[in-house]
């Protein structure tokens, strides 16, 4: 009724033995074949890591190009400040060369009204002007040469009880801020009879048939230099002539620092 099937070799030392060595060899052989996986897995390793590599470097370099293309985009636009800045910079300073030039020509009028009232000023009591003319700073001299006086001349005729009074009135004009000293002169001086415009008139003959000759008088010319101080500094001077306006203007460029005080 029963198969009893016992297998007694198994239990035998020898046969146990045998079953030992062939595990041990069993497992030298699956030992032997570490190197391979390992190779394997290296090999496996390195590409992977050149793929990662590769594309860590490609997600990189996109966002450079982006980086760049954003940085061109903002240089474009800097570029356009930097030339439009230029651009103001350029029209300021042609803006502020103009208005230099237009004070300095400001800064050189010569009111006529305080020329004559400091003239009429320094006449002396027996001297009478008959002309006032104003000459070009020195027409002689070409388009190339720079003139010593820009500011002018005037050439002023009249006449004189006597040479004494020409020299005196010379030397007055000299004082004068409006002239310059150094180019006053006397250009012309003759002995006339005197007009009647002059009122020097001869004394009244007492019988009519004398004849009295008129009074001699000096007709003088003399010519000066319009002095080259600009008017900023001459503003006391345009006060006490009474040029209000002129001075008033000259004080608010001053006030502004395009002419100093």
């Amino acid at each position: 009724m029963y198969n009893l099937d016992i297998n007694l070799l198994k239990n035998r030392p020898e046969y146990q033995h045998k079953i030992a060595s062939q595990g041990n060899q069993l497992a030298l052989k699956l030992g032997g074949f570490t190197p391979v996986y390992i190779g394997i897995a290296v090999g496996l390793l390195f590409p992977a890591l050149v793929f990662f590599s590769l594309s860590l470097l490609q997600w990189k370099t996109a966002e450079v190009a982006k980086q760049i293309t954003k940085l061109e985009e903002q240089g474009k636009s800097f570029d356009q400040t930097i030339a439009n800045i230029k651009k103001m910079k350029a029209e300021t300073a042609t803006i502020n060369s103009q208005t230099t030039t237009l004070v300095k020509i400001f800064d050189q009028i010569r009111p006529w009204s305080a020329i004559l009232d400091d003239l009429g000023d320094r006449i002396p009591p027996r001297v009478q002007i008959e002309s006032i003319k104003q000459t070009s700073p020195n027409p002689q001299l070409t388009a190339n040469t720079t003139p010593s006086n820009t500011a002018g001349f005037l050439e002023i005729s009249g006449f004189a009880v006597s040479y004494a009074s020409v020299n005196d009135f010379t030397l007055s004009l000299g004082q004068s801020k409006f002239f310059n000293p150094q180019e006053i002169k006397i250009i012309t001086t003759e002995l006339v009879d005197a007009p009647a415009t002059t009122g020097f008139l001869p004394p009244v003959a007492t019988r009519s048939d004398v004849k009295i000759k008129p009074i001699q008088i000096v007709k003088y010319t003399i010519k000066t230099g319009l002095s080259n101080v600009p008017a900023s500094d001459l503003i006391p001077e345009l006060e006490k002539k009474g040029t209000i306006g002129l001075v008033d203007r000259l004080r608010h460029i001053q006030k502004l620092g395009v002419v100093s005080k």
